[in-house]
């Protein structure tokens, strides 16, 4: 292969993880942790992890499709037909959603709105995003995101097979193992013991990346983080957010 002959564009996107937030409480949801790892120039960070729920896809569906004029955008899964929801259908509706994320970013045309990369690599809320497209705010888009890769988690693990233990669960020394109502701490590596368990990287910010021409948008709202753990295996377990501070691997 020539040195000059460029590199496969690979875009890899998961929805997993669907959590119950504010249980107990009249206002729960549930929302799903988007992972996201490329090695598109599309994208100013290379590895990207946030929390999602069902009404922010609605409005990124909306927003997509009054940008794009004539491009059709991808349908997302149904709404629940009654209060609450089971964990069948929570799952279709997981699988539902990656799908939707997967021809969204097959797309050019909607792969250029910078509302997208919003939504996929910073946690700022919808009225946040809509300031940033606005030009309310102080930060570009560009911006925004690379300070949230910065900030959010030093480190992404991706599973390895035959980590089972690990992959029933958080990692617990994750900066972003929290409920999205928590903070976040400084970022750290997996120990040492870990190293044989888990892959390791730092978020990657491409210098070259085209700038997203986008006002700029205020900070970002402590409302919410990720647990940055990478795709799991096989399909994502349903986990209510009040065991996320279990670790799986501890001795009973």
């Amino acid at each position: 292969m020539s040195e000059n002959q460029e590199q496969e564009e690979v875009i890899t996107v998961r929805v997993q993880d669907p959590r119950v937030q504010n249980a107990g409480s009249w206002n729960s949801y549930v929302d799903y942790k988007i992972f996201l790892h490329t090695n598109s120039k599309a994208f100013t960070a290379k590895t990207s992890c946030v929390r999602r729920r069902y009404r922010e896809f609605v409005w990124l569906r909306k927003q997509l499709q009054r940008n794009a004029g004539l491009v059709p955008v991808p349908e997302l899964p149904g709404k629940a037909p009654f209060f609450g929801s089971s964990d069948e259908f929570i799952e279709k509706r997981r699988q539902g959603l990656q799908h939707f994320l997967e021809k969204v970013l097959q797309s050019v045309v909607l792969l250029s709105d910078s509302q997208l990369h919003l939504f996929l690599q910073s946690q700022l809320s919808v009225p946040e995003i809509e300031a940033c497209v606005q030009g309310r705010s102080p930060t570009t888009a560009a911006e925004a995101i690379l300070h949230y890769a910065m900030s959010n988690c030093g480190w992404a693990q991706e599973e390895r097979p035959g980590a089972a233990c690990r992959a029933q669960g958080d990692q617990p020394n994750s900066c972003c193992f929290l409920p999205r109502s928590g903070k976040r701490g400084s970022p750290s590596p997996p120990p040492s013991a870990e190293q044989d368990h888990v892959a390791v990287w730092a978020p990657v910010v491409d210098s070259e990346a085209p700038s997203l021409e986008s006002p700029a948008l205020p900070p970002s709202s402590p409302r919410s983080s990720c647990d940055c753990t990478g795709p799991d295996e096989g399909p994502s377990a349903f986990q209510p957010a009040g065991n996320c501070f279990e670790d799986p691997c501890a001795p009973s």
